[in-house]
């Protein structure tokens, strides 16, 4: 096999499973990251029947307390894009690797929220979302920063500001080209940017 930026294929295939490893064998991580950032390695099963239009395989990694399902794309370690797909048929890429979902959803914790008052994918609306989320964030859960620093040492996560996260969800998402629409046995899923505008949330006027 040929190298990749200095690591063999090998390496860095070991690397994603030490990632999803360390987790499963850390009980209070696995537990932290199930109820503070809704990431668990223990929902995870699916019926099968989920599929990518272009063939792509795809790996069943976690899911979260709504039935969403994070997904590993493809074979290949360069290739290895995380997909979400809700409970309630929509899909999309979220991130570029495991490494980044993860810190998307530890750094992040109100992500879904943001794409579902995005405006059908506007990113100055989503900005603009993310500020109300990250203060009902620091208001719902006060020990979120030491949770997320638990996690980030644990796993040797880089943790970027929110809005750092949002642009590049955003752009992450709206990469989400054919090859990557997900159908499963009810039929095809949407797109994961929500139509509603911030305004729609009462409490945030």
């Amino acid at each position: 096999m040929g190298s990749m930026n200095g690591l063999c294929y090998g390496d860095v295939m070991r690397g994603f499973g030490n990632l999803l490893q360390r987790i499963e064998d850390d009980g209070e991580l696995t537990a932290l990251l199930a109820d503070a950032f809704e990431f668990d390695v223990r929902r995870k099963t699916t019926d099968g029947s989920a599929r990518l239009a272009s063939g792509i395989p795809i790996e069943a990694v976690a899911g979260d307390f709504t039935g969403g399902i994070f997904y590993l794309c493809g074979t290949s370690a360069s290739a290895r894009s995380v997909l979400y797909a809700s409970s309630e048929g929509d899909a999309g890429i979220i991130a570029a690797d495991l490494d980044e979902a993860l810190g998307l959803v530890v750094g992040f914790p109100y992500w879904r929220d943001c794409l579902k008052y995005s405006a059908g994918g506007d990113l100055r609306t989503m900005e603009s979302t993310t500020g109300f989320l990250y203060r009902d964030l620091l208001t719902n859960r006060p020990a979120v920063g030491a949770e997320q620093s638990r996690v980030a040492e644990a796993l040797g996560l880089t943790l970027e500001p929110p809005l750092i996260l949002t642009a590049r969800l955003h752009e992450a998402v709206e990469s989400t080209g054919p090859d990557f629409v997900l159908s499963d046995d009810t039929g095809e899923y949407g797109s994961l940017f929500g139509p509603f505008l911030p305004s729609r949330n009462q409490s945030w006027r």
